[in-house]
C-alpha cells in the first residue's frame, strides 16, 4: 500500500521477532561456501533515523529493540547485524541481509513506494544488490527459480490492504513449483481481530511440512492492534526450530 511508511514501526517488537530469525536462517545458510540467492517482496528503505519524530510518535521502538535488545545472546547474528549499523539507525531486514551475506551472495530487493525505493537504492548499494521499483510478488515470481538457486526469501507486506491475506497462500502454491528448495518466509502481524487465521489455515494445509512460528507482546501503546507476530517458513533451515524456541523464550517476558 502506498500510503504505508515503516518508519512509523521501525524496530517495533514484531522487527525484532522477524529479523533475529532471519538472521539465525542466514548464519545457517552462508555455513556452506556456496553462494545464495536473497529476494525480499517489500523491502522498504533499508535504515530507519529511530531518532526521527515519526519513530518517535508511535513508540515503537521503545516497546521493541530498546526493550529487547539486551535478552539477546552476546553471539546471536542479529546482535552480529545491528553492530553492523551507525548508532541511531535500525536496520531494515535489507540491511540485515547486507551485513550477513558474503560477496558472492546476490541480494534481489523490491519496493514500490516511490519515496521508499529512492531511499533504499541511497541505502543499500553494491555489485550484488540489484532494487527494484515494482510489486514484489510478481517480482518473486518473475525471478523464480533464482540463480543461484539456493537461497532466502522474505515476505512482508502491510497486510493494510485486506487482500493480500487472501492472495498470499495463492501466490505462494505457484512459486513453491518453480522454486521447490527455497527458504520461503512469511510474516504476518497477529492482530486483535484475528484476521491472519484463514490465511494461516490456507498456508498449512497447503505446506504441511512448513514451520510455523508465532510470539506474543502487549500492544505498543493504548488502542494498538498488534499483540504478536508470526512466520510461516518453507523449507526451514535445519536447527531453526529449537533457535525460534529460544527466540520464544525471549519473548515471554516483556513487561
Amino acid at each position: 500500500m502506498l500510503s504505508y511508511q515503516h518508519l512509523y514501526h521501525a524496530g517495533n517488537a514484531a522487527d525484532v521477532h522477524k529479523h533475529a530469525a532471519l538472521a539465525v536462517a542466514l548464519e545457517y545458510l552462508t555455513r556452506k561456501d556456496k553462494p545464495l540467492s536473497y529476494i525480499e517482496t517489500h523491502a522498504g528503505r533499508g535504515l530507519y533515523d529511530l531518532t526521527a519524530p515519526e519513530a518517535v510518535k508511535t513508540g515503537e521502538a521503545a516497546q521493541g529493540i530498546t526493550r529487547l535488545r539486551d535478552r539477546f545472546p552476546q553471539n546471536h547474528p542479529y546482535l552480529k547485524a545491528l553492530a553492523a549499523i551507525p548508532d541511531g539507525l535500525y536496520p531494515g531486514s535489507p540491511a540485515i541481509a547486507r551485513a550477513l551475506l558474503r560477496e558472492q551472495d546476490t541480494l534481489h530487493l523490491a519496493e514500490l513506494h516511490p519515496q521508499e525505493y529512492t531511499a533504499l537504492r541511497t541505502n543499500l548499494r553494491g555489485p550484488s544488490i540489484h532494487t527494484y521499483p515494482q510489486d514484489g510478488l510478481a517480482l518473486a515470481q518473475s525471478l523464480c527459480p533464482p540463480t543461484p538457486r539456493r537461497g532466502l526469501m522474505l515476505v512482508d507486506p502491510s497486510y493494510e490492504i485486506k487482500a493480500e491475506y487472501a492472495q498470499i497462500p495463492k501466490w505462494l502454491a505457484t512459486l513453491t513449483k518453480k522454486w521447490n528448495v527455497g527458504v520461503v518466509m512469511i510474516w504476518y502481524p497477529i492482530l486483535t481481530s484475528g484476521a491472519h487465521r484463514p490465511m494461516l489455515r490456507s498456508l498449512q494445509a497447503d505446506q504441511p511440512e512448513a514451520l510455523t512460528h508465532e510470539v506474543r507482546f502487549p500492544p505498543a501503546r493504548d488502542g494498538h492492534r498488534m499483540i504478536g507476530s508470526g512466520l510461516f517458513i518453507v523449507n526451514p533451515p535445519f536447527g531453526l526450530g529449537p533457535e525460534l524456541k529460544s527466540l520464544s523464550a525471549l519473548f515471554r517476558d516483556t513487561s
